[in-house]
């Protein structure tokens, strides 16, 4: 499980692979300077509630990874998670989608 830390004062644990692909999704919208929420259901033992950050170009973002590899990127992942990134309700996880060829990861 790696850490999403949010300005040294929210830390969530996400898996490693989602946690790439987050950060993947994270990235593309600071590079063009765009802000947006970011929502998550917090672990059982947190209650059952949701936890929400705003993500902006001056946050200062750590993704720290449990494995020393990094994840494969699903294309469709990807889109699917940048599809609610630019929604109203901003970024949240979704399931991962099948696999599907087509351009890079860094071509989001």
């Amino acid at each position: 499980m790696g850490k999403f830390l949010y300005d040294g004062m929210v830390k969530v644990e996400f898996d490693d692979r989602l946690l790439s692909h987050l950060q993947v999704v994270i990235g593309a919208k600071l590079r063009r300077g765009e802000s947006f929420p970011f929502t998550w259901k917090d672990e059982s033992s947190f209650g059952d509630g949701r936890t929400s950050v705003w993500i902006h170009p001056r946050a200062n973002i750590t993704y720290r990874f449990d494995g020393g590899r990094q994840a494969s990127i699903n294309r469709a992942w990807i889109e699917n998670l940048m599809y609610t990134a630019n929604s109203v309700g901003g970024l949240y996880v979704v399931p991962e989608p099948p696999a599907r060829n087509g351009p890079a990861a860094d071509d989001v």
